[in-house]
């Protein structure tokens, strides 16, 4: 008697777990979930990109995994992309809020901030001001100017001999996101960068691995002191120092002549305080400009100076490339001393060659993961409020149809038959809709100058006794090129 009861207890069980891991009617279809784990066995936490390709050809374009007890979608290709972020932009556009990602952020700032007022205040006044950037005198053009020349004096230095430009671009990139939101550069050997590259280095790494995936999985975890506490700690430490910085602008600030992009909050600050601005319920506040300052430093550093990493290494290996790309250069800017971000138009070979180093880069292959503000409908399929949504835009960056060499570096895929500079509707490195990357107008920027006036004064070879080169990215919260050496020469014409 005793024991078959203890069978129907058991098939009992099962039938109840097997219950809870059926997906709701009409949600996407996915592979079979684990109760308690969901789909983790299915992908390998420390690079999950290739597991996301395989499940697509199983599962389609629109298919679902469970985190753990978490349900979230994947999109995969243009047209599912284009119905979620652009077509129906709104449904798409909140944020998960139960993740390791808000711990850090403490759901503040204008990245992680879930959709609502407070995140559209902060989003529309940081767009403003990064494209509005007259800033006192010098204009977000001229701060990015003055930086590239520690650059070419770095370069010049190590001309006829081989170099790693890891260091010099990610510093390069972070500090001209200083520049633009503190006023000031640091020399790179300065002790306050180190601190603060450190900390966003670590805090990166924990964010897009199997640390940060397993917290926000299984929740019994997260009081024990694992490796994510480490993020946590640096982005006190960075706060601290972003607290110092606010504290000097303050005593040194005149009202109503913003230096960058501290001062133009404390001036917002000061008119809410005055009570120039309508309502009382407003949400700027110093903490959320410190919060604003982490989510602008984020995004506008490991992004660039991954892209431009990317970009001189296919540039050393395809040199009949960088070469046209320095003809082009040469014939527009003849008898000019600078290059100018107006000289885009002009230049369609270098832009194509700019846009397709940001194809291949594919530097936030996942994005940022969105969730849906309310039940909505996906290719079909039933999307409850709340679910998480994964952007797959590898699968839009390269994919078949909509490239002409979906699976090689070539600057075709951006030029018409007559050579013409033309940018496809696949073109979405980031992302697209109202939660598209604050960082891409100053990205764009950056690019554009550093590459311009780099490879008009250097040519760039891979070293002779470097071996083949390794185009695979190590994958992280944005993915990087492998280091590498690079050798630097003094062009001709210079």
């Amino acid at each position: 008697m005793f024991i078959p009861l203890i069978l129907l207890w058991l098939c009992v069980c099962l039938i109840i777990l097997q219950l809870k891991s059926r997906r709701p009617n009409n949600f996407p279809p996915g592979p079979p979930i684990i109760y308690g784990l969901g789909n983790l066995l299915h992908l390998n936490l420390q690079n999950p990109l290739k597991d996301f390709e395989r499940l697509s050809k199983s599962y389609g374009n629109v298919y679902s995994l469970y985190l753990g007890a978490k349900p979230a979608v994947v999109i995969n290709g243009l047209e599912a992309m284009k119905e979620a972020m652009v077509i129906k932009a709104k449904d798409f556009a909140g944020r998960p809020q139960d993740m390791f990602v808000n711990e850090i952020t403490d759901r503040k700032g204008v990245i992680l901030a879930d959709y609502g007022s407070s995140w559209r205040d902060h989003r529309r006044f940081a767009l403003m001001t990064l494209r509005n950037f007259g800033l006192g005198k010098e204009s977000m053009e001229q701060r990015i100017k003055q930086e590239i020349q520690y650059i070419i004096r770095t370069l010049e230095r190590s001309i006829g001999k081989t170099m790693s430009p890891q260091v010099i671009f990610h510093n390069t990139a972070s500090n001209i996101i200083c520049q633009v939101l503190f006023g000031t550069r640091f020399e790179h050997d300065d002790e306050i960068i180190k601190v603060i590259v450190r900390c966003f280095t670590e805090i990166t790494k924990i964010a897009n691995g199997p640390w940060a995936m397993l917290y926000d999985s299984l929740p019994f975890i997260r009081n024990l002191p694992l490796p994510f506490c480490k993020a946590l700690n640096n982005t006190q430490t960075y706060l601290s120092l972003a607290k110092g910085f606010v504290t000097e602008h303050k005593k040194s600030r005149v009202s109503g002549e913003p230096r960058d992009f501290v001062d133009c909050y404390l001036d917002e600050l000061e008119k809410v305080q005055r009570g120039c601005v309508l309502g009382n319920d407003t949400s700027f506040s110093e903490e959320q400009l410190m919060r604003n300052t982490f989510d602008l430093y984020l995004a506008g550093t490991d992004t660039t100076s991954n892209t431009l990493l990317t970009g001189f290494l296919y540039l050393m290996n395809y040199p009949h490339i960088q070469e046209r790309c320095q003809q082009e250069i040469d014939e527009v800017l003849e008898g000019k001393d600078q290059p100018s971000y107006e000289d885009r138009d002009d230049m369609p070979y270098v832009q194509a060659v700019i846009h397709e180093v940001q194809r291949v880069a594919n530097t936030v292959p996942l994005s940022v993961f969105h969730c849906t503000t309310k039940d909505t409908k996906l290719m079909g399929y039933s999307i409850p409020k709340g679910t998480m949504i994964i952007q797959n835009l590898t699968s839009v960056l390269k994919e078949e149809g909509q490239w002409k060499f979906p699976h090689e570096f070539n600057p075709g895929n951006f030029l018409n038959e007559q050579g013409e500079f033309v940018k496809p509707e696949a073109f979405m490195p980031f992302s697209a809709g109202p939660r598209m990357c604050l960082g891409e107008s100053l990205a764009r920027i950056e690019l554009f100058l550093i590459m311009v006036t780099l490879l008009r004064r250097f040519k760039f070879t891979w070293p002779e006794d470097a071996g083949e080169p390794d185009f695979t990215p190590v994958y992280g919260a944005t993915l990087t090129p492998k280091p590498y050496r690079m050798k630097v020469q003094l062009r001709a014409e210079q």
